[in-house]
């Protein structure tokens, strides 16, 4: 898991090259203003998710994890706080993989780690973490999902 402001994140292209594309879209579009919904940037490789969801308590945030796609989240509208624990520590669960994700409710974050609007999070395949926390009533966000 890394923490960072957008300015930095073409620091972190070495991670994996295809995050070139998160960089220029956020460069080169108004990407707060990008309507809810799929948007594909490089084909399957990289697209990003606009979506404003009901905010979440820690207890109501299931933990999750990816197998191919590298999340690279983006708060628009408020703080995003994020529950993290190692993917491998996490039970076994059944796996979609049409959909690149498990989800498993009742697991205890080990840590927490909270972005605000300028600032991202990157959750590689092996970081566990319950995404939506936040005391607001809604939360608007960008997840560009990065095949590894």
């Amino acid at each position: 898991m890394i923490i960072d402001t957008i300015q930095n994140l073409e620091k972190y292209v070495a991670l994996n090259p295809r995050i070139q594309h998160v960089v220029s879209f956020l460069r080169n579009n108004h990407w707060e203003d990008v309507a809810d919904g799929k948007h594909i940037i490089s084909g399957n490789d990289v697209f990003v998710n606009v979506m404003t969801q009901d905010g979440k308590t820690p207890q109501q945030a299931p933990m999750e994890y990816h197998k191919e796609m590298i999340d690279v989240q983006v708060p628009i509208n408020t703080a995003e706080t994020y529950g993290y624990i190692p993917a491998a520590e996490l039970p076994e669960s059944p796996f979609d993989t049409a959909k690149d994700i498990t989800l498993i409710p009742g697991i205890e974050a080990q840590t927490f780690v909270t972005a605000r609007p300028g600032q991202f999070v990157i959750f590689m395949p092996q970081d566990g973490h319950a995404p939506g926390i936040t005391d607001q009533p809604t939360l608007r966000k960008a997840i560009f999902k990065v095949r590894k």
